[in-house]
Order: C-alpha cells, then structure tokens, then sequence
C-alpha cells in the first residue's frame, strides 16, 4: 500500500513538473492531443453533428467548436499571405464559420445550438470575464495606475483620426462627408452591436425620424465590414511591430516602465478553481451595479477589478488564480470561442451587400484613420504606438467583445484585454454622446 502511495506521488510530482516545464508528448499534435486521437474525436463529432445526434447544451457546441476552431486554425496560421497579412488562424475560423452557415454547409440545429450556447447560455461572456478578471489581477499595478490615468487622449485621438479621415476620403471620391461620418464612422467606432448599433438606431430614430430598424440596417454592415479591417489590419501591426521592434511593446503597453516578472509559474489547480469564481462574482457585480448605474456592465466590472487590484484588497492567491484560469481559457478555447462569432455573429449577407468600391474605402479609412490618431498620440502620452493603435485604435473600431477577441488575436496580444474592453465599452459609450451632438450640427 506504501509502496503504490510512493508511485502515485511521484507520478503526480512528474506531471506537475512537466506541467510547469512545458514539456510537450512528441509529434504532430492538434489541441494538445496526438493528431490520431484528435481526428477520432473530430469524426465522432462530425458525424454526430451531420447525423443530427450532437447533444444540445455544453457539450454539444464546445465539441464542435472546439474541433472546427482547431481545424481553421491550424490551417490559417499556415496558410501563406493568410497567416501573415490576413489575421491568420482568427480570421480563418471567423470567416470560415460564417461561410458554412451561409452556405448551408452546417445543419440549421447546430447553428441554432452554437447561437444559443454564444447568446443565452452566455460563453462569450464567460470568457471574456476569465479574461478581464484574470488580465487585471495578473497586471503591475504601478502599470494599471499609470496607464489607465493617460488612456483616454488615445481613445479620442482614435475617434477624431477616424472621422476626419472618412469625411476627407468621402470628399474626395464623392460621398457625403456627413454621410461618411454618420453612417460609416460612428457606426463603426461605437462599441459592437449591443452597445453601439442598436442604442445608435434608436438615436437616429428620435433624431431624423424612421424606423430604428431602417438605420440599424444601415449600420450594421459598416460595422461587420469595419470589424473585417480591424482584424487585418491587427495582423499587420503585429508584423510591423516584428519588422519595427522599437514601435512595439509586444503586449505592454506603456513605455519606459519596467517589472521583473517571476520567472517560474507553479500552476495550482485549486487556485484555478478560485480564479473562476473571481470571474464570474465580479462579471456578476458589473451586472448588479449596471442595474443602478448608466454604464455597460462590463465596463463596470473593469473598474471594479481594477480599483480592488490597485488598493490590493484581493488575496495574491486568488489574483494568482485568476490569472491562471485567464491563461488557460484563452490557450485552450480561443479559436473555439472565433467559431462561436463566425457562426452567431457574422452575417456574410450583411458583408457582401455593402460590398461597393466607395463604401469599402471610407470603412477602410475609417479604420486607418482611428489607427493613425490613437497611435500618434499614443506614442506622446508614453504608450508603445503599435499597443497604442491596437487598443485604443481597433478595438474601438471593431464589434465589441467579439471583435476584441479577434483583433487581440490577429494580433498575438491576447493580454491587452482589460485595455480594449475600455475602448468597447467606455469608447461605446462616447460616440453615443458624440451622436447625440454631431446630428444637430451636421443635418
């Protein structure tokens, strides 16, 4: 009995060890699992999804999305121009998805399946919860304290590079500057669907008359459209940043300002198990104080996290967890959560309908613009300008928390979350504002 004690011990010991190396099984492996045993487990999916036996729920969609994220994916990040220009694996499993769906390649009840567990059963919250809980416990707090207080001239710089550059462009290839800056900017600068178009339709409504569901399909494929720019050009700073390292933090935002790091990580199951539940109480409070306060929940879960890491009120342990259960979420589920936006999200008919030469290069210059102004004054306010054009730049410019996941992932900067769900969701809130002022002005 001693004896087996001994080998469980040292057989656990070993696991934890490899765990912590990050030792690797040889060959060729998808999602962590030997390539025969993952395509065994893709064919019982695939053939329970097409023979109408994938269960619903949980189960059902984290298998399929997980499989069809890994299969994308692999193929995006080596697929050449894809992987270097185009946003690699993210933009694959997006896009990928959604043409399934548009051409019925997928049976009607997965995506009804896939679209509920994304919506009503909540993942996309659930992970974007793991990333803003376990993004800020994990930060410097000297950084979060010196960053947050100068984040906002970005922010602005981005939206008035974006609306002056559209109306210029609009001007010069004969589209309303008005119409550029109304239709095409704001749209597109504020803060996704829930957040931005829809409150923005109703707006428009009060303010010019219509129906909020004629604007709305206006909007819309201005942002599904600025979403696709906000990808790309995500990839393409990334690649900047290689080619350019001194314009790059490579995940770090600010300049001239440096932490030692621990150099191991001892991942703690049990702490994991304390992260997740830090995750969802505060995602929980957002949604508490939201009910009071006119802000989006989750931008009231990002100040909540904040201000208890700042005035270190939450145990190191917990923070630990967090961070932990942070890594392990956008490691293992990412590409299965850009499967769940390609196929609850992206609408390709919305896409393709707003597919003119005039209309794609305002979206374009909408995008570029927010890019040029966030990291011009990035860079004097102290930020690395590539971070800077990232987050306070395209992270205003795409769909919200979707588009955020995306971007962050074309950009290989999943950690700079906390700082493009502030552009989402404080940004959101501004261009409403913005709306409200500039329609008087303007018609």
């Amino acid at each position: 009995m001693a004896g087996s004690n001994v080998a469980k011990k040292l057989t656990e010991t070993t696991q934890v060890e490899n765990l912590e190396k990050g030792l690797k099984p040889q060959g060729f492996q998808l999602f962590n699992t030997p390539i025969l045993w993952f395509s065994i487990f893709a064919i019982i999916a695939i053939t329970a999804m097409y023979t109408g036996h994938l269960p619903g729920g949980m189960i059902g969609s984290l298998l399929i999305m997980i499989v069809l994220g890994e299969l994308f994916g692999w193929i995006g990040d080596r697929t050449p121009i894809i992987n270097s220009f185009l946003g690699g694996g993210a933009i694959v499993a997006i896009f990928g998805s959604a043409f399934m769906v548009y051409s019925n390649l997928l049976p009607e009840s997965t995506v009804t399946m896939v679209t509920d567990f994304m919506k009503t059963g909540g993942f996309l919250d659930f992970y974007i919860a793991a990333l803003i809980t376990g993004s800020i416990l994990g930060m410097n707090s000297k950084i979060l304290v010196q960053a947050g207080a100068r984040y906002l001239l970005p922010l602005l710089a981005g939206v008035v590079g974006a609306g002056v550059l559209a109306g210029l462009i609009g001007l010069l290839i004969g589209y309303s500057p008005k119409e550029a800056i109304l239709v095409i900017a704001m749209p597109i600068m504020g803060g996704g669907m829930g957040a931005g178009a829809v409150p923005m339709s109703q707006v428009y409504s009060s303010m010019l008359g219509n129906e909020p569901s004629y604007y709305l399909s206006i909007l819309v494929p201005a942002l599904a459209l600025g979403n696709v720019f906000a990808i790309i050009l995500a990839s393409l700073l990334n690649k900047l940043g290689e080619m350019k390292p001194n314009l790059s933090g490579n995940g770090q935002l600010m300049k001239n300002f440096h932490y030692e790091k621990e150099a191991t990580t001892k991942y703690d199951i049990g702490k994991m198990g304390a992260g997740i539940l830090a995750a969802a109480a505060f995602f929980v409070l957002g949604e508490l104080l939201g009910a009071f306060i006119p802000l989006h929940p989750y931008a009231l879960m990002i100040l909540m996290v904040a201000l208890v890491k700042i005035l270190n009120l939450i145990p190191s342990a917990v923070s630990e967890g967090a961070s932990q259960w942070y890594q392990f979420v956008a490691k293992n589920w990412t590409f299965a959560l850009l499967i769940g936006i390609g196929i609850a999200y992206t609408d390709l008919d919305q896409v393709i309908s707003a597919l003119s030469i005039q209309y794609v290069v305002i979206v374009f210059a909408v995008v570029l613009g927010a890019v040029i102004g966030s990291g011009i004054v990035g860079k004097m306010m102290g930020f690395y300008p590539i971070e800077a054009a990232i987050t306070a730049g395209l992270c205003m410019a795409n769909m919200g928390g979707t588009g955020d996941v995306a971007v962050l992932s074309a950009a290989k900067r999943m950690e700079l979350m906390p700082f493009a769900q502030i552009s989402s969701r404080l940004g959101g809130a501004l261009i409403l504002l913005l709306v409200g002022i500039l329609i008087p002005l303007l018609v």
